[in-house]
């Protein structure tokens, strides 16, 4: 899954895409290398990030969703937007797309319905609070992975009443949302606990302080850490890499499957 922010101010400068020029560049690079999915975003989700007005937001995924269906019609897209009303307007301006809601429904309580009126994939990430609070919201009564899974037994099913497909879910443990350095690695080890669950897992940690912060570095300089750190949630059973740099993560999958197509060695899921 290839990020496309549309937006001014997304932590990782190097992502940040806002017009026009730079937002068709960006599609024709991730169609070249390989990418599977674009995710198309116009509020930046990054901590501390100021709000956006949904009349902004959607212009920004309109530019953005355009692009791609202009200059990659067959490209499969997700939008991330925690605001049904955008959702729904981009269902029906561009037809079927997946929803990438980093609030799992919980901002908006409205957004699972309009997931399941329109039959579209539901990606549901856990994260306690919104983009301003949610670094201030990092105490958790047990152990981080024990308490990210029993989140989404329950919120899976709500999900699911709210009349979602089961085959339409995706789970995202919502690296560095509502988590400190040491509790997202805490989470890494333990992600083949949320992948038992029986839902493909969406992992996206590219260039995250987590990587950064450990190196004693900046985004842009932690592609190798995004790299390690992608194998790893591939070994633990990550079905979706959602990441910046799309070339490095799809010679990672390869290079992942032909180990375990020669290792013998068992994953949680195979690729």
């Amino acid at each position: 899954m290839a990020i496309l922010n549309v937006t001014p101010d997304s932590f990782f400068a190097g992502s940040r895409m806002p017009d026009a020029p730079h937002v068709e560049r960006r599609v024709r690079e991730a169609v070249a290398e390989g990418a599977s999915i674009i995710d198309v975003g116009g509020y930046s989700s990054r901590p501390g990030a100021d709000e956006v007005s949904p009349g902004e937001e959607w212009r920004r995924v309109e530019l953005g969703v355009g692009a791609v269906r202009r200059l990659a019609p067959g490209m499969a897209v997700s939008v991330d937007t925690f605001r049904s009303e955008v959702a729904a307007r981009a269902i029906e301006r561009f037809g079927p797309l997946i929803i990438n809601d980093i609030s799992a429904g919980e901002l908006d309580p409205a957004m699972p319905a309009v997931a399941a009126k329109y039959g579209v994939p539901y990606i549901a990430m856990h994260m306690k609070g919104d983009p301003k609070t949610m670094q201030s919201l990092t105490d958790y009564k047990r152990d981080i992975t024990a308490e990210v899974v029993a989140y989404f037994e329950a919120r899976v099913a709500a999900l699911l009443a709210a009349g979602i497909a089961r085959e339409h879910l995706v789970l995202d443990p919502g690296f560095g949302f509502a988590k400190t350095t040491e509790q997202n690695y805490e989470l890494l080890a333990g992600l083949h606990r949320l992948c038992a669950l029986g839902y493909p897992v969406l992992a996206g940690l590219s260039r995250k302080s987590m990587i950064y912060r450990v190196l004693g570095a900046t985004p842009a300089q932690s592609l190798a850490g995004t790299v390690a750190l992608g194998w790893e949630c591939l070994r633990q059973g990550a079905a979706i890499l959602r990441v910046h740099d799309v070339r490095e993560a799809v010679d990672t999958v390869r290079i992942f499957n032909a180990y375990v197509q020669n290792s013998g060695e068992i994953c949680q899921m195979k690729k």
